[in-house]
Order: structure tokens, then C-alpha cells, then sequence
């Protein structure tokens, strides 16, 4: 009950403050005379756009509407083929995620990272903690592609990239997902990031293996075999909760990475830094030119104008 009533005055919150500066606004501008107009237009004006905005995040939070979209997010970063190019334009990703979590006041932890030989990432998953964490990353999932000229090619030639991103919701203790012991694989590694001496003399990195549908999860950021354990737990509950909720929905087919192919023609966005600069996304049609900016974390106008689209295609 007292989670319900949280959840009740967490949504009206925003509203109340929204209705209390129209209040200020409308008082304000019904005491002004013509002179004292021209005075305070400056401010006046700078108050409604702020009022625009706040309207602009209560909009966005009605559209987070889903069982799981107020819960945190486990995103996991797959290279398509092509070597160390791939595997930098992952690294890339990562990176550009990470930055709109620190923007956003989100707290993060790396669980699992295999670095490439020459550079760059053959793969990854993160935590995202915060509210609506999922809600917006959702909007992620899906194959990028990146079109450059190489930095690793003497020849300075174009290439194209592919990474894919897939998204899960944190599920809550509360929520049952029953893992029998027979269905699990566990295996044992040395963990190659860094944390300390142990990292090269203690197999306390952990991977599980859910055998009925041959889901893999990893984790070895913690510095025990028990608590990576736990973690890798947690990732497994969250796949197989994403799992039932899509078969649900009869929706497999949209499990980014299981079914499609990290590949041309399957892209939701394009970064295209050669032969000229843009960001596309496919879904939407939305397009900025400050690349730079993007892959600094500046997503939200891609993020939110997938949310919109979600919302009208549900109607």
C-alpha cells in the first residue's frame, strides 16, 4: 500500500508544480501594464519554456506506461562481423551509453567485458540503475551502424560497422521467476578486468547457461565467485522475465540478436561521420547533424521520438 501511494504522489508531483507556475504566470502577466510588459518580457518568456519542458517530461512519462518501464536496465553490447572495426564501434556505443547515464544521474556498473585482442570490445553488459531507466533504453535496443573512414586502414578507406544493442528491465524481488538447478550450467574463469592480484590467480568470474533456452550471462566485476554468482543470477532472471513477456506478446521474432542478423538492412540507426556527417534513426525518421554531440550521449531526441511512435502504433 505504501508503495502504491509513492507511485500515486510520484506522478502528481510533477503535475502540482506544472499547475502551480501557470498559476504564476497567469497572475503575473494579469498585473502588467503595457510598460512593465516591455520589462519583464524576458523573464516572462524564459519562465514558459521552462514550463515547456516540464510539460515535455510528464508527456515522456506517460508514455513509460508498461509493467517494467519504472525499473532499471541491463544493456548488453554485441560487435557484428568485422573484427577490430566492429569491435571499436561497440567500445564507441558503450561509451555514448555511459555518457547519457552520467548526464541523466543514473548509476552504472561494467558486470561483464571481453576487450579485443587489438582494440576495442567483443562485448558487454551494464547495469542502469535509476527510475525509468528501462523505459527509455528500451528505445535502444536494436542493430547500429556506422559508416567512417577507418582509423585502423592505411588506406583510409570507408567502412561499415554493425552493433548490436539489446535491452532488458531489472526485475523486482517481487516478481517469481522459478530457475530449476538442473536447467543451470555454471562455468568458472579468471576475471580479465581490472579489481586487484586475485584477477589472475582466482577463477571467481562466473558464466550461466540456461539450458532449456541456451540464454548465457556473465559477470566478473565483483571480486568474489559468490557475488558474481548473484549478479549473474540477477541478469538470468531479467533475460528470462524479457523472455515471457515477448512470448506473451507472440512477438519472438523481435528479440533483437537471437533472430536477426548484425547485419545491413536490419539497422534502427545510422552514424554516418564519411563521405558526410548525420545521425539517422530509421524508426522515426529523425535526423541531427551533430554527430559529435550524439555519440557524446545526446540521444534523447532520438529516445524520445521512438517513444512517441511506440505509443501511436499502440493506440
Amino acid at each position: 500500500m505504501q508503495k502504491q501511494k509513492a507511485k500515486i504522489e510520484e506522478t502528481l508531483q510533477p503535475i502540482e508544480t506544472v499547475l502551480s507556475h501557470v498559476l504564476y504566470l497567469e497572475d503575473s502577466i494579469s498585473i502588467l501594464n503595457e510598460e512593465e510588459g516591455e520589462i519583464f518580457f524576458e523573464e516572462i518568456k524564459k519562465e514558459a519554456d521552462e514550463l515547456k519542458k516540464s510539460l515535455e517530461v510528464i508527456e515522456l512519462k506517460l508514455l513509460l506506461s508498461g509493467d517494467v518501464d519504472k525499473n532499471s536496465a541491463i544493456v548488453t553490447i554485441h560487435p557484428g562481423a568485422g573484427g577490430i572495426e566492429s569491435q571499436d564501434w561497440a567500445q564507441m556505443l558503450m561509451r555514448m551509453y555511459l555518457r547519457w547515464t552520467e548526464n541523466k544521474g543514473y548509476k552504472t556498473a561494467i558486470v561483464d567485458m571481453q576487450m579485443g585482442e587489438e582494440g576495442g570490445i567483443k562485448g558487454a553488459t551494464f547495469t542502469v540503475e535509476g527510475p525509468y531507466a528501462y523505459g527509455y533504453l528500451k528505445a535502444e535496443a536494436g542493430i547500429h551502424r556506422l559508416v567512417r573512414i577507418s582509423p585502423f586502414d592505411a588506406n583510409k578507406r570507408r567502412h561499415t560497422s554493425f552493433s548490436a544493442v539489446l535491452v532488458y528491465p531489472e526485475i523486482e524481488d517481487n516478481i517469481k521467476i522459478d530457475i530449476r538447478d538442473e536447467d543451470l550450467k555454471m562455468d568458472t574463469f579468471r576475471a580479465s578486468g581490472a579489481g586487484g592480484q586475485h584477477v589472475n590467480k582466482v577463477s571467481s568470474a562466473v558464466r550461466l547457461t540456461h539450458i532449456p533456452t541456451g540464454i548465457i550471462v556473465a559477470c566478473q566485476s565483483e571480486r568474489s565467485q559468490h557475488r558474481n554468482r548473484e549478479v549473474a543470477m540477477r541478469l538470468l532472471k531479467s533475460r528470462l522475465y524479457d523472455l515471457s513477456l515477448k512470448a506473451r506478446e507472440q512477438k519472438l521474432e523481435d528479440i533483437i540478436g537471437d533472430k536477426k542478423e548484425i547485419s545491413w538492412g536490419n539497422q534502427i540507426r545510422s552514424y554516418v561521420l564519411q563521405p558526410y556527417r548525420l545521425v539517422k534513426d530509421h524508426r522515426t525518421n529523425i535526423e541531427v547533424g551533430n554527430v559529435d554531440a550524439v555519440l557524446n550521449g545526446d540521444i534523447d531526441v532520438f529516445i524520445h521520438g521512438y517513444l512517441k511512435t511506440l505509443k501511436q502504433e499502440n493506440k
